[in-house]
Parts: structure tokens; C-alpha cells; sequence
């Protein structure tokens, strides 16, 4: 009679018990990191703890222009060691006259992005001739502005190589030695692109989703091999005002400029921060494109916020700088 009973096992049971106390504990903790979330984004930056960049090491890809130069103005006011990387040395030396200028010092390397051997070998000059990079920001970025039929295949390897892959390259070079001194902070630059598809982006917004997913596999690898010091952040602007967009006109919100996106990134790099996205508005909005029916979405991207008309008229050039 009792044959066809199923009986826990004590194994399943406490396979059971695990999984309540686990859950118990992530309801608690989870009212713990909602307050605490509260908390630091009512309470101004003048008056909340952040981590100090003096004598650190901190490295910009893209650094010859756009945000990339004002990041390196801006860590070098805060005391740190700034090395810049970019494929133009006219930007380079630009940026280094705007930090030199201002009384402080620069490393600048000629750096083509997109070619892998040349990333490795620019990681190795710096480690010899500055030091340990503390701070890694993967800034670069580059945009063609075409429809897919009318993208070139280079311009689509060249949009991965810079955009995406280069990460790789420079996560690798330097990550090993964040991890033997315990200390380390890598960001990853993406875009409000990587989060919304966009038109004319078929190339960029899928290396900028791209960035989304590496941030957070990396993330989740730093955290699940105890690796806690060592912090990353993931930065998601909406257009900048570089001239990378040159053409676009954005309707519901004007383009950002520099000066406030590399502000706002310190700031989050110096709150060890997991996510940045700006404007902070945006966050509330992408949640729609997963609870909205799709022809509601399009809809609204055509129709209200008009994304497409705003990039008919692109006209920027492929450049390898801030995205």
C-alpha cells in the first residue's frame, strides 16, 4: 500500500531547509541593501565617503580627446598617475598639454586598439615605466553610423575590435596583478545604445550590449572568487556631446557634454559603484521595453521620442575615442 509513497529523503529535506534559510536571509538582507541604497543617493557627495585616487595608477583607453581628455585632467587634480592610451597622437599630445599645463604629470602610449598584440605590448611598457595600474577605465569607442546593408565588413570588425574585444585584451593585461596586491577597479564604458537598441547601431549597440553582459560575467567572477577590493563599475551614457554624434538630434533630452560625463564618472569610480547610467531618468524608462507590448514600444520610440529620425542625419566620423 505504501510502495507507490514518495518519501523525502533526509538529504531532500535538508536541501528543503536550505533553501528557506537562504531565502529568509536574501528577504532580510534585501531590506538592508534597499535602505542602505536609499540612503546614499539622498545623501550628497560632499558629505559621503569617497575613496581617495591620490599616487593610484589609473589608465584611460580613448584618452586623446572628448571625455577621455577630461578624465585626465580630472584624475590628475585628484592626485593620481594618469597614463592615457589613444590611436592619435595629436589628441595625445592635446591631452597632455591640458594636464602639463595645469602643473601634472602623464604617461601617453600610441595605442592601436583593435590590434590585440599592440594592446598586450602597450600594457607591458606601462607596467615597466609607470607601475601597477590600479584603476583600469576601457573609455575608447568608435561608431560608423550606417544601416547594416550599408556597413562595410571592416567597419564591423573594427567596431568590435575597439568597442568589445579590446576589453579583453586590457582586463587581461592587467588584471592579474590587481589581484596579487588585492586592490584594483576596472570600467567598463558602454552606452544607453547597449541597453536600447539603436537606429544606425546595428555595429555599436550590439558591442555596447556587449560590454553589459562582460561587465556583469565579471562582476559575478571578481565577487564569486572572493575578489571583493577589487571593484567594477559599468558606465551607460546617452549621447555625448564629442562629435561622435555629430548630426543627431536627440528630442526629449539634450546630448550630455564631457565635462559632466567624466565628472560623474570619477564620482561613481570613487563610491566604488556597480552601475552608472546618465542621465539617472533613463534607468526608469528601460524597465518599459520588457513590460510594454513591443508595437507599444515602437510606437513610443517612433512616435515620442522619435530615435530613429534623430539619426537620419548623423554625421560624425569613425573615431577611436569616447563613447
Amino acid at each position: 500500500m505504501l510502495e507507490g509513497t514518495k518519501i523525502n529523503s533526509p538529504s531532500q529535506m535538508a536541501s528543503v531547509f536550505d533553501i528557506a534559510k537562504d531565502t529568509v536571509l536574501f528577504l532580510v538582507l534585501s531590506c538592508y541593501y534597499i535602505l542602505e541604497s536609499l540612503f546614499w543617493t539622498l545623501v550628497p557627495n560632499a558629505i559621503r565617503p569617497m575613496k581617495s585616487l591620490k599616487g593610484d595608477v589609473v589608465l584611460v583607453t580613448g584618452g586623446g580627446g572628448g571625455v577621455g581628455r577630461q578624465l585626465a585632467v580630472k584624475l590628475a587634480r585628484l592626485g593620481a598617475k594618469v597614463v592615457v592610451w589613444d590611436i592619435s597622437k595629436e589628441g595625445l599630445q592635446k591631452t597632455c598639454a591640458a594636464v602639463i599645463d595645469e602643473g601634472y604629470e602623464i604617461a601617453s602610449y600610441v595605442v592601436d586598439l583593435a590590434d590585440r598584440s599592440a594592446v598586450y605590448a602597450a600594457a607591458e611598457k606601462v607596467k615597466k615605466e609607470v607601475g601597477k595600474v590600479d584603476v583600469l577605465i576601457n573609455n575608447a569607442g568608435t561608431v560608423f553610423g550606417e544601416t547594416l546593408l550599408d556597413l562595410s565588413d571592416s567597419a564591423i570588425e573594427t567596431t568590435y575590435k575597439v568597442n568589445i574585444l579590446s576589453h579583453y585584451w586590457t582586463v587581461k593585461a592587467f588584471l592579474p596583478d590587481m589581484i596579487s596586491s588585492g586592490k584594483g577597479h576596472i570600467v567598463t564604458v558602454g552606452s544607453v545604445a547597449g541597453l536600447l537598441g539603436t537606429y544606425r547601431c546595428t555595429d555599436y549597440s550590439a558591442t555596447k550590449f556587449a560590454t553589459v553582459g562582460f561587465h556583469e560575467s565579471l562582476f559575478t567572477e571578481l565577487r564569486a572568487h572572493g575578489h571583493t577590493t577589487i571593484h567594477a563599475t559599468l558606465v551607460c551614457p546617452y549621447y555625448i556631446n564629442t562629435g561622435m554624434f555629430d548630426g543627431v538630434t536627440p528630442r526629449l533630452m539634450p546630448m550630455l557634454e564631457p565635462d559632466y560625463v567624466a565628472e560623474t564618472m570619477i564620482d561613481s569610480i570613487r563610491k566604488n559603484e556597480v552601475n552608472c547610467i546618465m542621465p539617472g531618468s533613463v534607468r526608469y524608462l528601460l524597465p518599459l521595453k520588457c513590460l510594454l507590448p513591443a508595437k507599444m514600444c515602437w510606437d513610443l520610440m517612433h512616435r515620442v521620442m522619435k530615435g530613429p529620425q534623430s539619426m537620419m542625419e548623423f554625421k560624425g566620423k569613425p573615431k577611436a575615442v569616447a563613447s
